[in-house]
């Protein structure tokens, strides 16, 4: 692991190879969903990227596809300077708007933004150049994990879904079963021709916008595999939420020119274009799990939702006829599973400061910020008095009359509130003074039943009676919320 201070020196010494000076400014972007690390650099009013990744194969895979791909006159970043050896490479800079960017601020409102269906078919007619011109000329030898998306590829793949969505997000299962039909299913899959390019995240997050011209970023993962794959990771891409009959008509276009561009044909794309899309749904679930769940990647988080709500599409309008019930079953299991509506977005009537209070149990985790502030206030009520010692309490909560009374009588919950309510309003008044519109208190015990239960109350009816604010409250082992919206 290389400090940061390090990883800077690294790219204000590469910089200065390619450009002869020092740099005016550097400043390290935002994280991604993956461990590539991106810096932008400006000099004299322009701006190159830096990058920082300690894989040294998938760095030789980017670098090697984006000189093809620039060959071909594909809009891709320009590689200015590469130092594999010390991890670190220049690229040129394609700005901050991207497809996924456009679609938020249209609000996903894709019937007033004919500009968006616009974007996508031009994406789907450059996706087709990738997959089958770029084919020819790409070093494969560079392909990293796997030179195909094969079937040991898939089964990867199912595995993901399995171990890092199904057992992180509670999803009951047959082991031997669901094990029996990922056999059965990938053997289908990998029977499909793979002779093209597979980008193999295609999708809207990675399409840039600049100029009016789209630029595609993120192919390093690219194999040889099916045509289908990258159509259903953008047209199943979850956040991106594209209406189904929008689907049918992008589909279509798609295959309209791929039958008049290349010859190919629309009949044999669609005997297995279903299979992709679950492939792929299972997948993009996998990292959610693993990425989201467990990393606690917010925008991989609240991809759940959206995700579940294709699978439901699918199951119900007989696009999954693929001899796998078990698997049906476990879909089923998810889309009616309560463990991912607390990660549902709220749509606010104002635009008024939004304090969410949580009260939550040690023995699972911290509640996750779904705002993407990185937390708020934890508030840890194990040093009171604990009444679920008591049988007489056990199977009662801290809204019961009873636990107030022990905890009035019995413990200093009152003077415990006593002291976060100023910490608290000093972050409100400077929040509100700012312009800032989330905050998050948690309040925490060892089951998240009696004391966290209390308390996180007491601070839901301070706050509501004191500002003119949103207030949400979600005792999270106890399954309740309320809210309190102006």
């Amino acid at each position: 692991m290389i400090a940061n201070h390090l990883k800077l020196d690294l790219i204000r010494n590469i910089f200065i190879e390619w450009n002869g000076k020092k740099a005016d400014f550097i400043q390290k972007l935002p994280q991604t969903a993956s461990y590539r690390e991106y810096y932008r650099i400006s000099f004299n009013g322009n701006t190159v990227i830096g990058v920082f990744n300690e894989d040294l194969k998938e760095n030789e895979a980017f670098i090697s596809f984006s000189n093809t791909f620039q060959g071909l006159d594909l809009n891709v970043p320009k590689v200015l300077r590469t130092d594999l050896e010390n991890s670190v490479y220049l690229l040129s800079d394609l700005g901050d708007k991207t497809l996924y960017s456009i679609i938020h601020s249209k609000k996903h409102n894709y019937n007033s933004s004919p500009e968006l269906i616009t974007l996508y078919k031009n994406a789907l007619e450059h996706l087709q150049r990738f997959q089958i011109v770029a084919d020819k000329k790409i070093d494969y030898n560079y392909c990293y994990p796997r030179a195909k998306f094969d079937r040991q590829s898939i089964l990867w793949d199912l595995n993901y879904f399995k171990y890092d969505f199904l057992k992180l997000g509670k999803i009951g299962f047959d082991e031997q079963l669901l094990e029996n039909e990922f056999q059965k299913f990938s053997e289908f899959v990998a029977s499909v021709n793979t002779d093209y390019f597979l980008y193999r995240d295609f999708q809207s997050r990675n399409i840039m916008v600049k100029d009016d011209e789209i630029y595609f970023i993120d192919y390093q993962g690219g194999r040889k595999g099916a045509l289908q794959y990258d159509v259903a990771s953008l047209l199943y891409d979850a956040k991106a939420e594209i209406p189904n009959i929008l689907r049918e008509e992008l589909l279509n276009h798609y295959l309209d020119k791929l039958e008049s561009n290349y010859g190919l044909s629309r009949a044999e794309f669609m005997k297995s274009y279903y299979a992709f899309v679950l492939i792929r749904i299972m997948q993009a679930m996998g990292a959610y799990g693993f990425r989201g769940l467990f990393e606690k990647k917010v925008h991989l988080i609240k991809s759940i939702l959206p995700a579940r709500k294709n699978l439901k599409y699918l199951l119900e309008n007989g696009k999954l006829d693929f001899d796998i019930p078990h698997l049906h079953q476990v879909f089923e299991n998810i889309i009616i599973s309560d463990e991912f509506n607390i990660y549902e977005d709220r749509v606010l009537p104002n635009n008024k400061l939004s304090i969410t209070i949580t009260s939550f149990s040690y023995k699972r985790e911290i509640p996750i910020d779904l705002a993407d502030n990185g937390g708020g206030y934890i508030f840890d009520c194990r040093g009171l008095n604990n009444p679920g010692r008591l049988l007489e309490f056990k199977l009662l909560n801290g809204r019961s009359k009873k636990v107030i009374k022990f905890l009035k009588e019995n413990s200093d919950a009152d003077d415990f509130m006593s002291n976060t309510y100023p910490l608290v309003d000093s972050t409100i008044e400077t929040y509100l003074k700012r312009g800032f519109k989330n905050l998050m208190i948690n309040f925490g015990c060892t089951g998240g039943q009696h004391r966290s239960v209390y308390c996180a109350d007491e601070m839901f009816k301070y706050l509501k009676n004191k500002y003119d604010i949103n207030v949400f409250l979600s005792h999270i082992e106890q399954g309740i919320k309320e809210e309190v919206i102006r």
